[in-house]
């Protein structure tokens, strides 16, 4: 098969659009703010972390006016164009958490693990229909290198509760049939999938039932200080002053200066195939429906959807000049061949399948490939960012610990790292750039030279710093 050709052809016809965001149960909440109205929370940004925030605001203070302001729909950034994994983790992954807090991820892998089994309580409480299962993930390994050290790695992650199991390559073929598949590694309760605008939406109804009102069409334009409140201002004639101020803003440019260097969004790039058929699905196997990605340093992400779709996407992470961000960068042409050609490398069976979806988002990296936490004005104003990512889960957990500081008083959380600390700032432009380009060829030099790491890299290991989506 001609994996070129056969990619150009399945793109044929594939729509410009979030297949999630597309269906026709899609809700709407609230009109644009047209009045000025004093209140008790202001949350700007109505994706995952803006809503649950809201959530779990209303349940600690049920007397506070909540009020949640989003410049678009609910779920229409980040949160609404991922691929619904929803990872346990909340340090983008063990060995990235050992390598910064390692005291701290007894505790720190016991958090994700409670975190992730309260969204799926809160999901069946609510009868949020939003397909969730605990499903685990495979991590396949599409070279013999990438399976030096897995045992290793296994045996530590069951020190932390991990349901792990090391696949040769005939285990791993048994599971999910690839000609590129080497072996892999198995974790069956550290990851659940999701239709993530389902539960966007569904979190914006429960959000709504305890009496938050949420303002779609509502762009807010700046955050102040006023008589020992906040004034949020909005593009739209309305406007908000508040005792209380989180903001969910993702990889949008922050309202306050000082942290835009913290993040820059990085655009990532997803498919959506028809539905396969029975014959299809037979062909591939995976009748576990685990999400999967690669063991590669650039690597992709896929899973089945509740219809039989493939979702394919990652590898190919996008940073723009200057940290711009555009409607036109929600599709690339180049990216989406690129992604489409290795999907039909890794599965030469479903050749004639047609992705009828193309689409892309942006993504808040950070150096530390984790979520980082602020203040501003005498703690009016709480922020957290950075989320790199895999966020569907971490966002609630942020939640928490925001909603904890609106007290004043110390919470659970402040002796965290993870929480006391911030990442290394981007350099600034246009130095960035080279920053960026010199990574993402390092990481790509390595993927080829069986995982070896050049100096570059192993300069950014030693500081703690990298670039990833």
């Amino acid at each position: 098969m001609d994996s070129e050709r056969e990619a150009i052809r399945a793109l044929t016809g594939a729509h410009d659009g979030v297949y999630w965001l597309e269906s026709e149960e899609a809700p709407s909440f609230g009109s644009p703010l047209g009045h000025h109205e004093d209140v008790d929370l202001v949350i700007v940004g109505a994706g995952f972390l803006g809503l649950w925030s809201a959530i779990l605001a209303k349940e600690r203070f049920p007397e506070w006016k909540v009020v949640v302001v989003e410049g678009g729909r609910v779920g229409f950034g980040a949160s609404g164009r991922n691929g619904g994994f929803i990872d346990a983790s909340l340090t983008h992954g063990l060995e990235n958490g050992l390598g910064r807090w390692p005291d701290e991820m007894v505790e720190l892998e016991r958090l994700g693990g409670e975190n992730l089994d309260a969204i799926a309580d809160f999901v069946a409480r609510h009868h949020i229909d939003c397909d969730l299962t605990l499903a685990g993930s495979i991590d396949v390994a599409t070279e013999a290198w990438q399976l030096d050290g897995l045992e290793e790695y296994a045996q530590k992650a069951r020190t932390f509760g991990h349901e792990t199991e090391v696949l040769d390559r005939q285990a791993v073929q048994e599971l999910v049939h690839s000609p590129r598949y080497e072996g892999g590694l198995l974790t069956r309760n550290r990851t659940a999938l999701v239709n993530p605008a389902k539960l966007a939406w569904g979190l914006a109804e429960v959000a709504s039932s305890l009496g938050v009102r949420i303002h779609e069409g509502t762009s807010v334009t700046g955050v102040s200080s006023a008589a020992g409140m906040v004034d949020v201002t909005t593009a739209q004639s309305g406007s908000l002053r508040s005792a209380k101020v989180i903001l969910a803003t993702n990889a949008f440019p922050s309202l306050l200066p000082g942290v835009r260097n913290f993040v820059i969004p990085v655009y990532d790039y997803v498919l959506m195939t028809e539905p396969l058929t029975s014959a299809q699905l037979d062909s591939v196997g995976w009748h576990g429906r685990q999400g999967l990605s690669d063991l590669g340093n650039l690597f992709h992400y896929y899973r089945l959807t509740n219809d039989n779709r493939i979702l394919w996407g990652g590898y190919d992470a996008i940073y723009h000049y200057g940290s711009r961000m555009s409607s036109a960068y929600r599709l690339r042409t180049r990216t989406h061949l690129l992604l489409a050609r290795h999907f039909f490398e890794t599965f030469p069976m479903l050749e004639g399948v047609r992705f009828t979806h193309a689409w892309g988002g942006a993504i808040d990296t950070s150096t530390r490939f984790s979520m980082f936490f602020g203040s501003r004005h005498q703690g009016k104003i709480q922020y957290a960012l950075g989320f790199t990512g895999l966020g569907v889960g971490a966002t609630r957990f942020a939640a928490q610990v925001l909603c904890a500081r609106l007290e004043p008083k110390e919470s659970a959380f402040d002796h965290l790292g993870l929480v006391r600390t911030k990442p290394v700032p981007f350099p600034p432009e246009p130095l960035r750039s080279v920053v960026v380009a010199m990574t993402r060829r390092s990481l790509m030099q390595a993927d080829a030279n069986g995982g070896r790491r050049n100096f570059w890299l192993r300069t950014l290991d030693r500081f703690g710093v990298g670039f990833d989506s």
